[in-house]
C-alpha cells in the first residue's frame, strides 16, 4: 500500500475494538508471566485468548511468521521466536502482539519487568515507556512525522541509549504495516503531514548501549549489536485535532502487574 489509507470514525471505532482486544491479550499475558516458564507457553496463551474472542492473531504466519506473538527478551529487541527459552528472574521481556477483529487491526507491545531487574533495566524501562508518550504527544493533526520521530530520539538519546534505525512504526487498520512508515529518530517539521483519519502505531525500540543490530539468520530475530539489552513500546494512535486518541491502553496490564506484587 503505498498511499495513506485515512479512516472514518467509524473504522478508528473498529480499530480501536481490536486494539483494546491486543491490550487485554498482554493482561493475560501479565497474570501469568514469571520466572522458570517458557515463552511458547505464553504464545499458547495468546493464541487461546485471541481466538475465544472471535478474532485472529494478526502476526501469525504474517510472511510466514510462525507463531501469534514477537517475545523477545534482553536483548532481542523485536519480532523473537516464543520456543524453550525459560524465562528467568531479571529479565526484560518484550511482548509484541497484533490481532485482525472484524477486518481491522489493533497492534501493541509491551516490555515486562521479571522479578527485581538492574538500575540499568530499569532505566531503559523507564525512558522507553516515556519515549512512547512523547511520541503520542506529537501525534497531532498539523504536526509531521519528524516531529515524533524527534521527540522520541531527543528523551533517549539524551538518557544515553541508542535508538533502533533499521526498525520503524506504521500506519496500521485494513492492514498490519500501511504507509507512512513512523521511525523513531528524525527532524522536527520534517516527513509527511499528520491528518485527521490517520491511524499510527508508535513504537520506540531503544538499546541500552550502541543504536546498531544484528539481523539472525531465522529471518526474523533481531538483537542489539553490543548484546546490551534493549526495551519496546507500543501504541496504536489516532491522529486528532489538539491531542492524539491512544485506541490501545497499558492500564489494564498495569493494573495485573500491581495485583501481582
Amino acid at each position: 500500500m503505498s498511499k495513506i489509507y485515512y479512516k472514518s470514525l467509524e473504522e478508528i471505532e473498529l480499530i480501536r475494538e481490536s486494539s483494546m482486544l491486543v491490550s487485554k491479550t498482554l493482561a493475560e499475558v501479565a497474570k501469568v508471566i514469571k520466572a522458570g516458564m517458557t515463552t511458547i507457553q505464553l504464545d499458547k496463551l495468546a493464541y487461546e485468548f485471541i481466538s475465544d474472542n472471535g478474532a485472529i492473531p494478526a502476526f501469525l504466519n504474517y510472511n510466514g511468521f510462525p507463531y501469534s506473538l514477537c517475545i523477545s527478551p534482553n536483548e532481542q529487541v523485536v519480532h523473537g521466536f516464543p520456543g524453550e527459552y525459560v524465562i528467568q528472574e531479571g529479565d526484560l521481556i518484550s511482548v509484541d502482539c497484533g490481532v485482525i477483529k472484524n477486518n481491522y487491526f489493533g497492534d501493541s507491545a509491551y516490555t515486562f519487568s521479571i522479578g527485581e531487574i538492574d538500575a540499568e533495566k530499569q532505566k531503559l524501562v523507564e525512558v522507553t515507556k516515556r519515549c512512547l508518550e512523547l511520541g503520542i504527544e506529537k501525534a497531532v493533526a498539523g504536526m509531521r512525522i519528524g516531529d515524533v520521530g524527534f521527540a522520541v530520539q531527543n528523551h533517549a538519546e539524551t538518557n544515553g541509549f541508542g535508538v533502533v534505525r533499521e526498525l520503524v512504526g506504521h500506519g496500521v487498520g485494513v492492514k498490519l504495516h500501511e504507509k507512512p512508515e513512523v521511525p523513531n529518530y528524525g527532524k522536527r517539521g520534517a516527513g509527511p503531514k499528520l491528518e485527521e483519519g490517520m491511524v499510527i502505531a508508535i513504537e520506540p525500540m531503544i538499546n541500552a548501549g550502541v543504536a546498531g543490530v544484528k539481523f539472525h539468520k531465522d529471518g526474523w530475530t533481531v538483537t542489539s549489536k553490543d548484546n546490551k539489552p534493549s526495551a519496546h513500546f507500543e501504541h496504536t494512535v489516532a491522529v486528532k485535532k489538539g491531542k492524539g486518541e491512544v485506541l490501545s491502553t497499558f492500564s489494564i496490564i498495569e493494573e495485573v502487574l500491581q495485583q501481582k506484587k
